[in-house]
């Protein structure tokens, strides 16, 4: 009983792992904005987003459900002892991703003006889009590499790799950035034309992402070598008969694959939706590239960036979560990939909620904190739009859900009525109502809470599922209101004697200790739940000593 216990908090233990490093990720990804953006400005980190959505694009088509279709091949596989056919996929893996990867470099090589033109309505971004396309092969590779760690039930791998690849990002990027906004400012002196500066700044910030990359494929074939022996062991131990031939796998590769990527892109391709309606629309009204470039960097830097950073835990514990309840599923488990389902979701909301109501309160001294410019429409934004990093947090983990337990095509069912909706409400607010950035934020909370509903209704169907919610939704929710009202007090009476940055960070102190001393109290969380959680044990020693559980 006490092993099923231990491998049934496991993936919560491996999801914590991911999910520390892919918030740490994501905060080293806020802090190297910071000055990124004091360097090249609104506009540059405009282009800057501009030739990442397409890259992001080209890179869920061609590479970006690897880790999670590996993952789970692989798990499925181990699960059974079959080791043999799990090194057979692994090959068969790894020369999809480099024919998918390098396809893509191809195309974005090659297709660069036509993609940043009429796709993004921002011509000078196909700069920026060029160095990021041999990005495409390497974090091809790197994804199967990092799903087939993740498979075999360890994530400590692609957690390293995750902060290291984000680390040389950032120091890479700024550099680069500063110095190719001093090329391209001689460039617009030339041509008198004040965008290239910016353009040629957000090609330098890109220049960063290649490095990174490579840095973290480095890492994780280095780790690879270090343990071949032991994996070449279980394969010679594998006393399994059946051996998959390699046209058998690559086709369950596709098939599993498939599903994923139409889900993933209809999930992703919102993005390039929103800058090309929005792009289309403020140049119909006769706004310049470079105003355009402007409003796209407030909303992607100030807006998305920080929206993304909590968000990094859903996608964290969906990744954990894949090959445990595939395992469960193979076992016939449903009861134990249940209760993971329970978990995953109550462990999501425990931390997405607050940061939403953090978000909401606090938002325009955070932003003032962090960049120069105007913050106010941002911190607008902020105020609208942080209730989608709850819907976001719970789409993400659902989507993971389905595709654990073998609904591969539900999510992309679900993603494509999302996405109609998304662009229905999103033409009505920015070409119609003239909302401008707000629009896109609607309609953002409009498509993530969509996803939310179709999901959830499809996992009650699919696996008897039915959510709790009182320690689930509105203990925390409670926890997070009064967090709210005590955080804000206390930046207001704070910054009378006090700067606003000092008072900014005193608030978010208060508000993290005020929040789990009221979740604990409310018995929002249970000490055998709070030991699964990183960290837990320290909090949970804290919480006895103050009598506080």
């Amino acid at each position: 009983m006490k092993t099923r216990e231990k491998k049934h908090s496991n993936f919560i233990v491996q999801g914590g792992i991911l999910a520390m490093a892919g918030i740490i990720s994501r905060i080293i990804g806020l802090l190297y904005r910071i000055p990124l953006q004091k360097t090249i400005g609104d506009s540059g980190m405009g282009y800057y987003s501009a030739a990442f959505q397409i890259y992001s694009i080209m890179l869920v088509i061609s590479s970006y459900s690897l880790p999670v279709a590996v993952s789970k091949l692989i798990a499925a596989r181990v699960a059974r002892e079959q080791y043999r056919n799990a090194k057979r996929l692994y090959r068969c893996a790894l020369v999809f991703s480099m024919i998918t990867g390098g396809l893509a470099c191809l195309i974005v090589v090659f297709g660069a003006d036509t993609l940043a033109s009429d796709v993004m309505s921002l011509s000078r971004s196909a700069i920026a889009l060029r160095i990021l396309a041999p990005a495409l092969v390497i974090v091809a590779v790197m994804g199967v590499m990092r799903g087939f760690f993740q498979g075999r039930g360890t994530m400590m791998p692609t957690a390293a790799s995750q902060l290291l690849e984000q680390l040389v990002n950032a120091v890479i990027s700024v550099v680069m950035a500063v110095n190719m906004y001093a090329y391209g400012e001689k460039v617009a002196a030339l041509l008198r034309n004040k965008s290239f500066a910016p353009a040629y700044g957000a090609a330098g910030g890109t220049m960063g992402t290649l490095i990174g990359a490579l840095a973290g494929l480095i890492f994780l074939v280095i780790i690879f070598l270090i343990h071949k022996s032991s994996y070449r062991e279980a394969v010679e131990m594998d006393e399994s008969e059946h051996v998959e031939s390699y046209a058998r796998i690559f086709k369950v590769l596709m098939l599993t694959i498939l599903p994923v990527i139409l889900s993933s892109t209809i999930y992703n391709i919102s993005d390039v939706l929103d800058q090309g309606i929005f792009g289309k629309a403020m140049g119909r009204r006769g706004i310049s590239e470079h105003d355009i470039a402007t409003y796209w960097g407030i909303f992607s830097t100030k807006y998305k960036t920080i929206i993304n950073v909590p968000v990094a835990l859903a996608n964290a514990l969906c990744s954990s979560m894949m090959p445990s309840l595939t395992a469960s599923i193979e076992r016939g488990d449903r009861r134990t990939a249940r209760k993971k389902v329970r978990m995953g979701m109550r462990f999501v909301m425990i931390v997405a909620i607050p940061c939403a109501v953090g978000l909401a309160v606090l938002g325009e001294p955070i932003l003032a904190l962090l960049f120069s410019g105007d913050t106010k429409a941002a911190a607008m934004m902020l105020r609208v739009g942080s209730v989608s990093v709850v819907f976001y947090s719970m789409s993400t983990l659902s989507n993971g859900v389905l595709q654990g337990i073998d609904r591969m095509n539900v999510p992309v069912r679900n993603a494509a009525i999302a996405l109609v909706l998304h662009g229905l409400v999103l033409y009505f607010t920015t070409a119609v109502m003239d909302l401008r950035l707000i629009g896109i934020v609607i309609s953002i909370i409009v498509f993530s809470l969509t996803i939310c509903i179709l999901n959830w209704f499809d996992i009650r169907r699919h696996l008897g599922y039915r959510q709790e919610i009182k320690r689930t939704f509105i203990i925390p929710l409670i926890s997070s209101i009064i967090m709210g009202i005590i955080c804000y007090l206390t930046y207001i009476i704070a910054i009378r004697f006090l700067g606003s940055g000092i008072s900014c960070v005193i608030a978010v102190l208060v508000a993290v200790v005020v929040y789990v001393v009221a979740l604990l109290l409310l018995k929002g969380i249970r000490e055998k739940e709070l030991l699964a959680f990183p960290g837990g044990r320290i909090i949970a020693k804290i919480a006895r000593f103050l009598h506080l559980m």
